[in-house]
């Protein structure tokens, strides 16, 4: 059975002082998470230059799920978001997400302190 995603949001310092916002999903990424994630999306306030997506608690994410990230990655692009990063993914869809070259438009990170400290 498919779990409802869910985005909660928050904001992280980097060790230099910068906000980063973070989205954290939860549940499963498929067709029927779109409006939830890009209507978060959109909400965003714009103060932080940076934004982190975190993977962490999610277990399952189909190739529609796979479109709606990367619509979020090039509307961030579009933004003029200074970075873009993802941490949390399994080891599966890590090597997911390089081989679509979700990677280009998004730094891979194993954890959010590595997330963090790459900005």
């Amino acid at each position: 059975m498919q779990e409802t995603t869910r985005i909660t949001q928050r904001t992280a310092t980097t060790s230099s002082g910068s906000p980063v916002c973070i989205f954290s999903f939860n549940g499963d990424i498929t067709s029927t998470a779109k409006e939830v994630i890009l209507t978060a999306y959109h909400g965003l306030d714009g103060s932080s230059p940076h934004l982190l997506l975190d993977f962490t608690s999610v277990d399952y994410i189909n190739s529609s799920g796979i479109a709606i990230i990367i619509q979020v990655l090039l509307e961030a692009s579009k933004a003029g978001r200074e970075s873009v990063g993802i941490f949390g993914l399994s080891s599966h869809f890590n090597k997911v997400f390089t081989m679509v070259g979700i990677n280009k438009y998004a730094a891979l990170h194993p954890d959010e302190a590595a997330a963090l400290s790459a900005i």
